[in-house]
C-alpha cells in the first residue's frame, strides 16, 4: 500500500474484553494497532496471567436467548462480528441458557487470535496519557496515574473510584395503588409530568418496618475480591450498614417520611422508601439510598418485603465495589470520546457499563467508531430500539448528578408502540424489533463485520 494512502497506526490502550475486541476489529479493518496492556510489568489486585482477556470474577456471560437483554445484546454483537462472542461459543460449558466458559480456554483463544494478528503489537507497560488515535479500555482497575491524566483533561469530577449502586426496579411491577407520587413538602414536580410527584413512595408502618430491619440486618452479604474493599464513606454507605447504627437510623436518613403525606391516610407514614425515575421515559426507578452489598438473591426476598414492591422486576441490583469510571454524560460525545479530540473514544466499564458482554460490546462499537472517523466519515450509535443502542442513550442521556454504571436490561429500549400484556410476548417483539432495526442500519450506514474465518475482511481493503 503506497504511504500517502496507508491507514495510520492506532493505540488501544487494555487488553481486557474491550481492549481484545477493539484491536482485533481495528487490525481487520487495516490499522497497525499498538496494543498497550501494562500487566505483567505492573500488576492489578484481580488478575492472576498476562494473558488477554482474562476473565478475573465470574465465567459467565449470562444469558443466550434473545429474549433475555444480556441475550439480545449478544446477538447484536454477532451480527457485528464480534470476536470475543465467538471464542465464548467455542469455549462454551454446560450452564444451560447462559454462556458459560472454561476461562482459561476463553482467554487462551482470544490472546492467540489478537497476539497473533500481523498488524497488532502488544507494548507492555503502563500508559500515562491518552493516545489520539487511541481507544482507551482500561477497565475498572485503572493505574493511578492514567486515572489521574484521565481526570486532568475531563475535570476532577468526572472520575469515580468506586460504586455505590442501588437497585433499580421496572415501573410496571410497582404496585401504584400501595405507592403514592409525591415530592417532600410538593417541592418537586417531574419535567414535563404536571404535578406528578417527582418520586414514587412506598410508605411502612411500624411493624413493616421492624420487620423489614430484622431480615436486612440478617441478610447475606456478597464478600468479593480485596480490591473490592472500598472505605464506607456517608455518601455510599451499604443500606444494611447503616441499618446496623441504630434501629431509627435508617428512618432519620433514607427512609425518612418527614414531608410526605399519604393520600390513604392523609398523614405521614412511620418509614418511607423513595423510588426516584433513572430514566427520560420513566420506566425505571432507583431505591434512592439503597446501596447495598447484599448477595442477588437476598436482595430480592428483603426488597420485596417493602409495600408496594412485592412483585418487583428488578432490573439492576445493588451493589458497592472498587471501580474507576467516566461521567459519560457529563464528559463524552455521544460516540464515547473527548469532547475536545473525537478520536480518542473510551470503551468497557470505565465509560459506565457493567458486566462482560456490555463492555465487550463497546469496544466493538469503539473500533468501528474510530474506523469512521479516520476514513471521513461520522460516527455512528445504533438506535435506542437495540440493546447497544439503548445502552449508549443512557450514557447520553442520564442525569450527570447521578449517574452510575448500568448493565443491560429491557428497560432502557426504546417501548414498543404497541404493548402486549404478556412479558415473554414482549420481549420477543422487543429482540424481533431491534435485530431488525440492527440489520437496517448497519446496511443504511455501511457498517460491515469483519471476517472470523480466516478470510480477509472487506473492510480492510477501504483504506
Amino acid at each position: 500500500m503506497p504511504e500517502a494512502t496507508r491507514p495510520p497506526a492506532v493505540t488501544v490502550v487494555g487488553g481486557g474484553l474491550a481492549g481484545s475486541e477493539a484491536a482485533f476489529q481495528l487490525a481487520e479493518r487495516g490499522y497497525e494497532v499498538v496494543l498497550r496492556e501494562m500487566r505483567p510489568v505492573r500488576g492489578t489486585p484481580a488478575h492472576k496471567t498476562d494473558r488477554l482477556a482474562e476473565l478475573v470474577c465470574s465465567n459467565t456471560f449470562k444469558s443466550t436467548e434473545v429474549t433475555n437483554a444480556h441475550g439480545l445484546l449478544k446477538a447484536e454483537m454477532r451480527a457485528l462480528g464480534s470476536l470475543l462472542m465467538r471464542a465464548a461459543d467455542a469455549a462454551r460449558v454446560p450452564a444451560g441458557s447462559a454462556l458459560a466458559v472454561d476461562r482459561d480456554v476463553f482467554s487462551a483463544a482470544v490472546h492467540e487470535r489478537v497476539a497473533s494478528h500481523p498488524r497488532v503489537r502488544i507494548e507492555r507497560g503502563e500508559v500515562t496519557a491518552l493516545p489520539s488515535p487511541g481507544i482507551i479500555a482500561t477497565g475498572p482497575l485503572t493505574s493511578d496515574a492514567l486515572a489521574q491524566a484521565i481526570g486532568a483533561r475531563l475535570g476532577v469530577a468526572s472520575l469515580a473510584f468506586y460504586d455505590a449502586i442501588a437497585p433499580i426496579v421496572a415501573v410496571e411491577s410497582v404496585d401504584e395503588t400501595v405507592a403514592f407520587r409525591a415530592a417532600r413538602y410538593d417541592k418537586e414536580t417531574m419535567s414535563g409530568a404536571g404535578d406528578e410527584g417527582a418520586y414514587l413512595n412506598c410508605p411502612m408502618d411500624r411493624a413493616q418496618y421492624e420487620a423489614f430491619l430484622d431480615a436486612l440486618t440478617a441478610a447475606d452479604q456478597h464478600h468479593g475480591h480485596e480490591f473490592d474493599a472500598v472505605p464506607y464513606f456517608e455518601g455510599c454507605m451499604p443500606i444494611e450498614e447503616m441499618a446496623k447504627r441504630g434501629r431509627e437510623s435508617l428512618r432519620f436518613g433514607p427512609m425518612k417520611p418527614v414531608g410526605l403525606d399519604d393520600p390513604r391516610t392523609g398523614r405521614w407514614a412511620y418509614a418511607v422508601v423513595q423510588l426516584r425515575r433513572e430514566d427520560r421515559a420513566g420506566r425505571m426507578w432507583n431505591l434512592v439510598g439503597f446501596q447495598t452489598r447484599l448477595r442477588i438473591p437476598e436482595q430480592q426476598r428483603v426488597f420485596r418485603m417493602i409495600p408496594g414492591l412485592e412483585q418487583a422486576e428488578f432490573l439492576r441490583f445493588g451493589s458497592i465495589h472498587r471501580n474507576s469510571y467516566v461521567n459519560s454524560p457529563a464528559s463524552l460525545t455521544p460516540h464515547l470520546s473527548l469532547r475536545d479530540d473525537p478520536r480518542v473514544l473510551f470503551a468497557g466499564q470505565l465509560t459506565g457499563v457493567e458486566g462482560y458482554t456490555e463492555s465487550t460490546a463497546t469496544g466493538l462499537l469503539a473500533a468501528i467508531n474510530l474506523d469512521r472517523l479516520l476514513r471521513g466519515l461520522e460516527p455512528v450509535v445504533p438506535p435506542p430500539t437495540t440493546m447497544l443502542g439503548a445502552l449508549y442513550r443512557y450514557m447520553r442521556e442520564a442525569e450527570p448528578k447521578h449517574f452510575q454504571p448500568m448493565n443491560a436490561n429491557f428497560g432502557l429500549l426504546e417501548e414498543l408502540a404497541t404493548v402486549p400484556r404478556d412479558k415473554a410476548k414482549k420481549r420477543a417483539l422487543y429482540a424481533e424489533r431491534a435485530l431488525a432495526e440492527l440489520a437496517s442500519w448497519m446496511t443504511r450506514h455501511d457498517v460491515q463485520p469483519v471476517a472470523l474465518d480466516g478470510a480477509a475482511s472487506p473492510a480492510a481493503d477501504r483504506g
